[in-house]
């Protein structure tokens, strides 16, 4: 499957979107990045397993410390197929969270997105706070 240029730009544009909600504290935003069944593994962080939209909600809201900017960079879309024949995109990029007192931290979010009826979706994230070894 060939990832079209408007679906290339959707999908340059979910990151962005990831950073404004969390910012903003706008966890109903979140929907329109995680699918409802989604996984997000912080465990690199020292935060368990979060599995389903709801989890993921309830964490940014309740236990998440969270830096006041996010800013997305390196974000780049490797085309794949998983073995149900769904177009299955690979975006990756590096996150730079501005803390309070001008401390800085990166990390790195993969991401296994799917494209459903609304719109791409963040299905599987992983984050860490070092790139992924070559």
């Amino acid at each position: 499957m060939s990832i079209s240029l408007e679906d290339r730009v959707e999908l340059h544009e979910l990151p962005g979107r990831y950073g404004d909600a969390i910012d903003d504290r706008n966890w109903p935003g979140l929907d329109r990045i995680f699918t409802d069944d989604a996984v997000f593994d912080l465990t690199d962080l020292g935060v368990p397993l979060l599995e389903g939209l709801p989890e993921i909600k309830r964490f940014m809201d309740e236990d998440a410390q969270h830096p006041k900017t996010h800013t997305m960079t390196n974000i780049y879309v490797d085309e794949t197929v998983d073995g149900a024949g769904l177009a299955v995109v690979k975006l990756n990029f590096r996150i730079v969270a501005l803390q309070k007192g001008g401390l800085t931290g990166t990390a790195s979010y993969y991401d296994d997105v799917v494209k459903t009826d609304v719109g791409w979706r963040v299905k599987h994230r992983v984050t860490t706070l070092r790139r992924r070894p070559l």
